[in-house]
């Protein structure tokens, strides 16, 4: 309920085995889930992961990534944007992305609020 269901492609198997793993503090909240959702879910984001990680650790955060930081440079994204109250953070990709609760990502549905 915090935020969308990212799209698995987005981080390598590694993050999302960490990621999965503690649930109970999960960036300063609890989401626990059952040890069968757990499960489930963690075999599903392994299984669909980033095939073309190339870096040499696994990062928490999408927004620790070079493909993250690449897209979102200061010259596409405005630093004011960050600030804006529809935006609040950098995880909150719906906020920019239209079609991210789709998994759709691309540039053609962006609209930066103003």
């Amino acid at each position: 309920s915090c935020h969308i269901a990212y799209p698995p492609g987005l981080l390598p198997a590694e993050s999302w085995r960490k990621v999965m793993g503690g649930l109970d503090k999960h960036f300063g909240a609890d989401a626990s889930l059952t040890p069968a959702e757990v499960k489930e879910i963690t075999d599903f984001l392994v299984k669909n992961a980033s095939s073309r990680w190339s870096g040499t650790t696994a990062p928490m955060r999408i927004t620790d990534t070079g493909g993250f930081k690449h897209q979102h440079n200061k010259r596409e994204v405005p630093a004011a944007a960050w600030k804006h109250p529809q935006v609040k953070s950098p995880s909150n990709c719906q906020a920019c992305h239209t079609t991210a609760e789709s998994g759709d990502f691309n540039e053609r549905n962006i609209k930066i609020p103003k």
